[in-house]
């Protein structure tokens, strides 16, 4: 039988998770009556976006954001690191998302590890409250898996810089105040010398946000384009070319390998083996519940079993006498690559579950679940792309984390 986290915490984390959960089951927001993103790669209206932006503001003044920060940026300073602890009771209340994921989980714990002083000062509470929404400017056309080959310019002025170039998949970049911007600022250094991380203003004149709409119909991705778009000197995080040292630190919070978020959480808490076991439990084919199928059944515990790892994976990423001395990040890493694709075989299965009525869409009303399943399967390849697609993310674990030889 697994051990539950509050089986094991301490008498204080205990009440402190007592008290966090009390709290999320009275002031978990009823649904609006509108069609909800099921993660931050789906806001895509006004009223989802200021629904989700009144919710993290309601998270945050009751004290549960951004505790693991110091106090003088809008934090709590909190010593025991209970940030986790109000993540785990908003999954497990169902509660809607974050929606300044990028800020929270990204944004923030890079400007506060390279940050200046008042770079800390004037953006990190923001954040927190959900003031100024946050989108990242990383991937270009021609520089996804190959992030360092971009292209996206940053010349230097009296003033500070003019950006000039094209980023894609730029999730929440129509409602955002700001980007983190990776630009090159050096053309004849190499491609890894040569690039520069920013704070850059989404308000700035010159900049065009496309949005892209996806297979399910919805936006929340877009594309921007900068066409000689001013920013100050003060944009520039960390030092001239220090750009692609600092993007690293980045994605390692964006793929779960490092703790110091503000918190929140990215996926959706329905997308779990409990609410595909509740679905067979519901569904009918061939005169009896998809449950009492044997085939569905054995299924449907060894994704349990997937599931039940990688949560207990995760406590043994925070045990340091658990992780190998000489490959510290081998277990965080597995994170992002695990958990993405577990949530799209977990949603996989329950179109299986479905069968036929899978290919019911949004608006019919015999759609089991008002269609929900088959549109988290076609989200959940976001999430397998986004933060480094899979394959790339085996090619880190395998080369720079195990040291094995590259792949031709």
């Amino acid at each position: 039988m697994s051990t539950r986290p509050e089986e094991t915490e301490s008498k204080e984390n205990a009440e402190f998770r007592r008290d966090v959960r009390a709290w999320m089951a009275a002031n978990k927001p009823a649904h609006p009556g509108f069609k909800l993103p099921q993660s931050f790669l789906e806001v895509e209206s006004e009223r989802q976006f200021e629904f989700l932006r009144a919710w993290q503001r309601k998270v945050y003044d009751a004290g549960y954001l951004g505790l693991d920060w110091p106090a003088e940026y809008g934090g709590k300073g909190d010593p025991l690191k209970r940030q986790r602890i109000v993540s785990q009771e908003l999954n497990r209340a169902g509660a809607p998302f974050l929606v300044n994921v990028i800020g929270l989980q990204w944004a923030g714990p890079t400007i506060l590890a390279f940050g200046t002083e008042e770079q800390k000062k004037r953006h990190l509470q923001p954040i927190l409250s959900c003031e100024e929404i946050w989108c990242q400017g990383f991937s270009e056309p021609g520089a996804g898996s190959d992030l360092a080959s971009l292209t996206a310019t940053a010349e230097p002025t009296a003033d500070g810089w003019l950006v000039t170039g094209h980023k894609v998949w730029t999730t929440l970049a129509h409602v955002a105040k700001w980007m983190i911007l990776l630009a090159r600022t050096d053309q004849a250094a190499h491609k890894y010398a040569g690039i520069s991380y920013f704070l850059f203003p989404m308000d700035a004149p010159g900049v065009t946000v496309q949005p892209l709409v996806k297979m399910t119909g919805e936006g929340g991705f877009n594309q921007v384009i900068f066409d000689q778009a001013p920013m100050p000197k003060s944009a520039l995080l960390g030092q001239l070319g220090q750009g692609w040292q600092i993007a690293m630190t980045t994605l390692t919070f964006e793929r779960g390998a490092a703790e110091g978020t503000g918190g929140g959480q990215a996926t959706p808490s329905e997308s779990s083996i409990r609410a595909v076991v509740d679905l067979a439990q519901r569904v009918r084919r061939e005169g009896r519940f998809a449950a009492e199928d044997p085939v569905i059944r054995d299924r449907l515990v060894q994704l349990w079993i997937q599931e039940e790892g990688l949560r207990l994976t995760g406590q043994r990423a925070r045990v340091a006498g658990l992780n190998m001395d000489d490959r510290p990040l081998a277990t965080r890493l597995m994170n992002k690559l695990v958990y993405s694709e577990l949530g799209q075989n977990l949603t996989e299965f329950a179109c299986e579950v479905l069968g036929p009525d899978a290919a019911l869409w949004l608006g019919d009303p015999c759609a089991p679940d008002k269609a929900e399943w088959p549109r988290a399967y076609m989200n959940s390849f976001g999430v397998t792309i986004g933060g480094g697609t899979s394959e790339v993310q085996r090619n880190i674990i395998g080369e720079r984390v195990l040291g094995l030889p590259k792949t031709k």
